[in-house]
């Protein structure tokens, strides 16, 4: 076990170094941040001045030294918008999507459970069909026509609910419901397409020769190795939209960090988008991680193999 979490752990510090690597370099390819932040109509020489200042005129390499030097600390710069530490304006919009993350990846789980459930073991019933043909139609229906569809049900039309923004309860439903939509739809049909597999197995069919309960061959034995790739999707369902729902988050003006990020690239900034960036990198490696020691816990034989 212990060779088994250094591994882990030098692959997730080089996946993590390799994402900030690339993001460096790719925010460089945006633009001179200097000519944005200056007036119009300004000077060439203040433009150059404030390149100096920025530290934008030293050579590239040297540039991306100090920043993995820096980051190393946590010190991802000052924002060019904000005038403040890169990492605490990140970290001040990680709540708001956390919160709208985890609230759409809870309704998705118990919806695309129920669901997929309920189409394995109505296999071949006017029930499954039903249920897959829902699963199909949410996975393939655009998140921002959703979103904007909800809008005028049910805040413009109904007047129920309000049309965007942060603070309460009420403002967290549409966005929540948007992005749970496709969650739930994810996991049911992987859901009933992993239950219907190990129905088939033999240890199912000796669990049921043996007499046991319906509902213990189905808690204890089906539910729980199906729950294995559900675990990997809903891992990946959930550090994406810790990442930021960009097109959520903007449709119903949202404070997040997707919507964050997408602000920086507009304006060049490049402290905001590299914290941004190595933030959501840093969350998905952590995941992956747990996600690694929870297939220990679902399926022993894979906690025997390492």
């Amino acid at each position: 076990m212990i060779g088994f979490f250094l591994r882990r752990l030098g692959e997730s510090m080089l996946a993590i170094w390799g994402v900030v690597t690339i993001v460096f370099f790719v925010t460089r390819v945006l633009g001179d941040p200097a000519a944005l932040l200056l007036p119009i109509g300004a000077s060439a020489a203040d433009i150059e001045a404030l390149r100096d200042q920025l530290g934008l005129n030293q050579p590239l390499m040297v540039q991306y030294f100090h920043f993995v030097t820096s980051a190393l600390q946590g010190d991802f710069g000052t924002s060019f918008q904000h005038g403040r530490d890169a990492m605490d304006v990140v970290l001040e919009r990680l709540p708001a999507t956390a919160t709208l993350a985890l609230t759409a990846i809870a309704l998705g789980l118990v919806i695309g459970a129920v669901a997929g459930s309920v189409a394995a073991l109505k296999r071949g019933s006017a029930v499954e069909l039903l249920v897959m043909a829902v699963a199909l139609l949410g996975q393939a229906t655009p998140v921002f026509w959703l979103g904007i569809m909800l809008i005028l049900c049910f805040a413009v039309n109904l007047g129920w609910l309000p049309t965007g923004g942060y603070g309460t309860i009420w403002h967290l439903i549409l966005p929540a419901v948007t992005l749970a939509v496709f969650v739930s739809a994810s996991i049911a049909r992987l859901l009933r397409s992993s239950m219907l597999d190990i129905l088939q197995e033999d240890y199912i069919r000796t669990a049921k020769a043996k007499g046991l309960l319906r509902s213990t061959v189905f808690f204890w034995h089906v539910a729980r190795n199906a729950l294995i790739p559900v675990v990997t999707m809903t891992a990946i369902l959930t550090g994406e939209l810790l990442g930021g729902s960009v097109v959520t988050e903007t449709v119903f003006a949202w404070p997040g960090i997707g919507r964050l990020i997408i602000q920086a690239i507009e304006a060049k900034d490049f402290p905001i988008i590299q914290a941004g960036i190595t933030l959501i990198a840093a969350i998905f490696v952590l995941i992956n991680f747990l996600v690694d020691l929870l297939y220990g816990v679902l399926d022993p034989r894979i906690r025997k193999a390492r």
